[in-house]
Parts: C-alpha cells; structure tokens; sequence
C-alpha cells in the first residue's frame, strides 16, 4: 500500500515540473503560419533567387516558377509598367514586385490595404537580393499601389527600416 503512495507523489511531482514545459510548448505549436509566396521569375536572374531566400529567411514559404514570360504576368496582376523589377511575387492576394523586404510583407499582411499590392521598382543596391558584399546600401522607398494610384508605404537602406 505504501509503495502506491509513493508512486503517485512520483507522477504528481512529475506532473508539476512537466507542466511549464507543457505552456511554453503550447505557444510554439501556435506559432504564427505564414502564407506562401509564389515567386515568378526568369530563370536566369540571380537576384531574384536572393530575395527569395530572403523571403525564406523570414519564415514564408516559398515556391519559385520560372518562366519565360514573367511580363505578361506583371500586366495581368496590375502592376504599372514604372513600377515593374525583375521578379513577381504572390502573397494571399497581393503583388509584390521587385525586391521588397520582408518586414515590408509581414506589415501589408498584417494591416490587409485595400491594394493591389507593394513594389520596389528598379533593383535598388542592397536591397534584399541586392545585398552583395562591398556594395553600399542606397536608401529606396517602398511603394502600396492599387488601381488609381500609390502611396510610399516604407522607407528602407538595404534591409533596415528608416
């Protein structure tokens, strides 16, 4: 009878130092999810395979399609021929164009614009898939564009918010 005793203090003591470890798991297994971004691209363009390890990098999922054809794409998602770079990229309804950085997507996600989407037109040195070593970061902006216009939505050098 005794050794019962025993045995249940056991799995109570067990239990409690179990149960932290138990919460702090809790708000791992509801770690936010990210939605896919769909980038499509040339398949000969280097850049953009930098920015979508950028886009990786910050916990999206990523599809990479290489076309041939990544203008035609551009006219039919609305982006406006002064805002186009060389990739496209797709995101729970959004556009983003061109080397946009990461923060930038998580914030359009978070506050959901009525948009078409955000581009960063050109390919702006140090951007995210523009970071090359010795190059020095030149300050962009990034653009919400929608059908009647666009607004500047942040300012950026390199991959830093200014």
């Amino acid at each position: 009878m005794q050794s019962d005793l025993t045995i249940s203090r056991r799995v109570l003591l067990a239990a409690a130092g179990a149960f932290p470890l138990a919460l702090s798991l809790s708000g791992y297994l509801r770690a936010e999810t990210l939605p896919l971004v769909k980038v499509t691209k040339d398949p000969n363009c280097g850049c953009c395979d930098g920015w979508s390890d950028h886009i990786k990098a910050a916990g999206f999922p990523v599809r990479v399609i290489e076309s041939d054809d990544v203008f035609n794409l551009k006219q039919q998602l609305g982006v406006p021929a002064d805002l186009v770079s060389c990739h496209t990229a797709e995101v729970d309804g959004y556009v983003i164009e061109g080397h946009v950085p990461a923060a930038a997507v998580r914030r359009l996600l978070a506050e959901r614009p009525k948009a078409i989407g955000l581009a960063v037109p050109g390919m702006p040195a140090g951007s995210p898939g523009m970071d090359f070593p010795g190059v020095e970061p030149e300050p962009y902006e990034v653009l919400l564009f929608n059908a009647s216009g666009r607004n500047v939505f942040l300012r950026f050098l390199g991959a830093q918010e200014v």
